[in-house]
């Protein structure tokens, strides 16, 4: 045994650092991480990756829709201001409408005032010509009455009474 025992021994001191288990242990140790490091370092760079390709797509959606929202944010104020302008443009006619309707209004009102007082003017001239007619036909009247009333008393019967009724024939005649 002690031939065994020196041998060991003296195999752990020529054998060198390949025979010390902590050497293999460290090796072990060291190809642990390499092998775990690099699957673990290529799955952690891949959701690092992931990550900032997610970052960047979410970046590029957020440019996307801030643009299309200064696009609608334009869009609507384009329509706005043409709104406005098509407001302003209905307006002013709606305005130029109501002053012609007013002045066809006004002058509606001034033929009819003229046509009603052209009326009134022609009553009054039928009015005044029945009246001087009746006037004319009362006088007439009056004085035949006057003259047979006069000649009776004047020139007495006979002759007379035909000259009378000739003349009382002619007086309608000449006095119309």
């Amino acid at each position: 045994m002690i031939g065994t025992a020196w041998a060991a021994d003296a195999a752990g001191e020529h054998g060198g650092i390949f025979s010390d288990p902590a050497f293999w242990v460290g090796v072990a140790f060291v190809l642990f991480f390499a092998l775990a490091g690099k699957v673990m370092w290529r799955r952690i760079s891949d959701i690092l990756d992931k990550r900032a390709s997610a970052i960047a797509k979410a970046l590029s959606d957020a440019e996307r829709l801030r643009d299309e929202a200064l696009k609608a944010k334009q869009e609507a104020e384009r329509t706005l201001a043409q709104a406005t302008t098509e407001g302003g443009a209905i307006l002013q006619h709606a305005r130029e409408e109501a002053l012609r309707m007013q002045a066809r209004a006004a002058a509606s009102l001034k033929t009819a005032v003229a046509l009603r007082e052209q009326q009134a003017l022609d009553r009054i001239a039928q009015s005044e010509a029945a009246a001087a007619k009746q006037v004319r036909d009362t006088a007439v009247d009056v004085a035949l009455s006057a003259t047979r009333a006069l000649l009776r008393e004047q020139v007495g019967t006979g002759r007379s009474e035909a000259m009378i009724a000739e003349a009382i024939g002619e007086l309608p005649r000449r006095l119309h």
